[in-house]
């Protein structure tokens, strides 16, 4: 792989040097939710946020951001929310979400992730949140429905490549 070395002092504000672009966004897909999900035992549960995108190469990356409220527990049990891309854990972003090892119920308000994703497919992908609880009581998703947002934007290879090529 070649590497492109930039010459600082020829920068200028906040441009590139000419002959370097600075990419594509190439789209952008949006999904809502005012579901509300309430359940007990350890099992996993969809949230009702979710969204698809059909990327335009194998090579580009999917850029997620989910944002879930009305997270809380009852007792002594806490939440476990994960994004996912068809059946596939991506991450982790609430691990014990409402945890206080007192039996009290506890609110934790809204969770976020942003997460860059290599999905290497032109078939539609979708990605949505789930929430586990620990078995010990319930837990809840969407206290009092408010919205729940996840978006996924696509980016083309080719700018995350030519990144990876510069030496600063």
């Amino acid at each position: 792989m070649a590497i492109t070395k930039i010459d600082l002092s020829k920068m200028s504000g906040t441009s590139l040097p000419s002959g370097i672009s600075t990419g594509k966004v190439l789209q952008v897909i949006n999904g809502t939710s005012t579901a509300e999900t309430v359940k007990t035992g350890s099992s996993t549960s969809d949230t009702g946020l979710s969204a698809s995108i059909t990327p335009a190469s194998t090579s580009n990356k999917i850029l997620a951001f989910a944002h879930v409220q009305g997270v809380g527990k009852d007792n002594d049990g806490y939440v476990t929310l994960k994004l996912v891309r068809g059946s596939t854990n991506l991450a982790t972003f609430e691990q014990r979400g409402g945890d206080t090892d007192t039996q009290n119920t506890n609110k934790v308000g809204g969770c976020s992730i942003t997460y860059l994703d290599s999905p290497s497919t032109t078939s539609a992908t979708t990605y949505k949140v789930t929430v586990t609880g620990n078995g010990n009581s319930y837990v809840q998703v969407g206290d009092s429905n408010p919205t729940h947002s996840i978006t996924l934007m696509e980016i083309s290879a080719w700018v995350i490549l030519k990144i990876l090529q510069m030496q600063f």
